[in-house]
């Protein structure tokens, strides 16, 4: 088997998570090829002594990988999503903060979670991510197209309101007068969106997710489109830019420039263990079920 290990940060809680999953992959002869990154952080603090191959680009990972294991916490899963990309490579998140939605996997116990892996006692959950295209090209998001979350357009420099004017599949719907607009994937559903108001769906929906962020108007409501639907925007306000988010990366882009968003023609594959699943999670987190009254 051979892994590709990923980790965004080191944190000192981290540490033993970390070392139960190397102890673990070189106990079962696991082939384990790190970030380079990563692997320098863990080199700098003693946590591994002996010599790994390393990987620096989407490029050097192939189908000859089984897996990518994720140590942090849900934004350290999207940034290993701009890694993989349409490779087809599964990504396993391990939790090694607080509860995440998507590194779920605790880490307490972590080697019952890991023997899983090896055993391949495992399902694939096809997370949809979005693409988006600006005219006139912008080199920021050409770079990196794509969003596991969501893709945000949002007011810069001013406090005055953005207007929003937006189409689905070229039909007008509104002009939204708001801070912002997020279009969200079944997984950003329980992200930003889901603190600006909008619904919780499924990873398995055929969904998106529109959500005004801080509608002037308040009978403008967050919406679900089916996601082969293609969304246009144009932004104007009074500042000469406005902000473009995907997940965690920021994109300054001029007024008047159009922006269409639609789903990619490929999907990001999570691991998902027996037993820790999305309803679980979402019992969790949200402490569901938690009220003694009912």
């Amino acid at each position: 088997m051979k892994v590709a290990i990923y980790g965004q940060y080191y944190l000192n809680s981290t540490e033993p998570i970390i070392k139960d999953i190397f102890v673990f992959f070189n106990k079962n002869n696991v082939e384990m090829i790190i970030e380079e990154h990563f692997l320098d952080m863990l080199y700098d603090k003693k946590i591994v002594q002996k010599e790994y191959k390393t990987f620096s680009s989407h490029a050097e990972l192939d189908s000859t990988f089984d897996m990518m294991i994720s140590i942090g916490g849900d934004g350290t899963i999207l940034r290993a999503a701009t890694l993989v990309r349409n490779s087809g490579i599964p990504i396993l998140g391990v939790n090694a903060g607080r509860l995440g939605f998507l590194a779920s996997v605790p880490k307490e116990n972590i080697d019952t979670f890991l023997q899983y892996v090896i055993d391949k006692k495992y399902t694939l959950s096809p997370r949809t991510l979005l693409s988006i295209e600006c005219t006139p090209e912008h080199e920021e998001i050409t770079a990196l197209n794509f969003a596991m979350n969501e893709v945000t357009v949002s007011r810069k420099d001013t406090a005055s309101m953005i207007t929003i004017e937006t189409y689905l599949n070229n039909e007008y719907i509104n002009s939204y007068w708001a801070d912002g607009l997020i279009v969200s994937t079944p997984t950003g559903s329980t992200s930003y969106s889901l603190s600006c108001g909008g619904p919780i769906l499924m990873p398995s929906v055929n969904s998106l997710v529109i959500t005004p962020i801080a509608p002037h108007n308040l009978n403008v409501r967050p919406l679900v489109i089916p996601d082969d639907t293609e969304i246009r925007l144009k932004v104007t306000g009074r500042s000469e830019q406005y902000l473009v988010s995907l997940d965690s990366r920021i994109a300054s882009i001029p007024n008047e420039s159009e922006l269409v968003i639609k789903k990619t023609p490929f999907k990001i594959n999570m691991v998902e263990i027996h037993g820790e699943t999305f309803l679980k999670t979402l019992r969790n987190k949200l402490l569901w079920g938690e009220d003694k009254r009912n």
